[in-house]
């Protein structure tokens, strides 16, 4: 009797709470212990896209924070006597005259090289005031909705059709000197609202989700829902959208440079070369070449970067 009373099921269990060893092991607890975050950092690693994108950035940064190190060049110097002279050659790597001179004689890979501190930085500060007062906008706008919700989206509607490079003309007309705090604070002025509609949105869909409703039903404030549960889990798409926004700032910095409205006195931009070279593009097609092709290069590398951030973070894109 015992034996036809004993069955298959009980000799499962055994089988099931059996401990995984060695590699199964570790791929089990590294399992448990995923999140969003987790996950797309190691999609990130394993795409070519990620990795050449933010290669580009990190040699963009380490030229933007010592220049000095890449050359010994005064950009400002000019020589008349190098009027144009020398012309691109491989075998002068990282030296004065690697790209030749302009039409003052100054070096044009050293006013290349410092002239990327003031567009990252621009760039840099624009995203920065931007994502904070944008997706601070939007957060509330979302969470709240109501009165509040009106309000906010009307003043964002407002701002969103204001021209953004007409805008920042204007802005910047009130200004004497232009240095890299005026330029960001014009630029962010006006750049905001994209932001702000994005985080709107998200914050939207979040606040309706379980883990959201079960922390005010246990009594959670208003503060601790924002910033412990609704902001992580909302941030996501605004981070993609401040990546890819992050070029664009540094396009309309230098655009504003060629334009005559961007840093004064003897402060490098590409913007500024890139529009001193537009008068010789014929003779001395090379003044205008290496100056536009580090801005493009530049750019591409954060759109890229956005993109490879998009697609890991998106589940459905994997």
């Amino acid at each position: 009797m015992p034996d036809l009373m004993k069955t298959p099921a009980t000799e499962e269990p055994e089988a099931v709470v059996a401990a995984p060893s060695g590699k199964a092991a570790e791929a089990g607890e590294v399992g448990g212990s995923r999140s969003l975050w987790g996950d797309a950092w190691r999609d990130l690693r394993r795409r070519p896209l990620f990795v050449i994108s933010a290669a580009l950035i990190l040699l963009v940064l380490a030229v933007s924070a010592f220049p000095g190190l890449f050359t010994s060049a005064d950009p400002n110097s000019g020589d008349l006597t190098k009027h144009f002279l020398g012309k691109p050659e491989l075998g002068h790597f990282f030296q004065e005259d690697w790209f030749g001179y302009d039409r003052q004689g100054r070096s044009i890979y050293a006013r290349m090289v410092f002239g990327a501190r003031n567009s990252v930085m621009v760039g840099f500060g624009v995203t920065i005031l931007v994502t904070l007062f944008g997706g601070l906008v939007g957060m509330l706008a979302g969470y709240f909705g109501g009165f509040w919700d009106s309000l906010l989206s009307r003043v964002t509607d407002v701002f969103f059709g204001i021209p953004f490079l007409l805008g920042a003309m204007v802005v910047l007309n009130a200004f004497e000197k232009k240095n890299v705090w005026v330029i960001t604070g014009s630029l962010a002025f006006l750049g905001w609202t994209q932001i702000a509609r994005v985080m709107r949105g998200a914050v939207i869909t979040t606040k309706h989700a379980d883990y959201v409703m079960a922390a005010k039903a246990l009594g959670a404030g208003t503060k601790r829902i924002l910033f412990r549960h609704v902001l992580p889990n909302a941030v996501a798409p605004v981070i993609v959208i401040a990546t890819i926004a992050l070029g664009t700032y540094i396009v309309a910095e230098s655009t504003l440079s060629y334009l005559g409205l961007g840093f004064s006195g003897d402060a490098i931009s590409w913007g500024a070369d890139i529009s001193d070279a537009t008068q010789d593009i014929r003779n001395n097609p090379h003044t205008l070449i290496f100056p536009a092709g580090m801005l493009s290069l530049t750019v591409l590398a954060f759109i890229m970067l956005g993109d490879a951030v998009r697609e890991a973070l998106d589940p459905k894109l994997r």
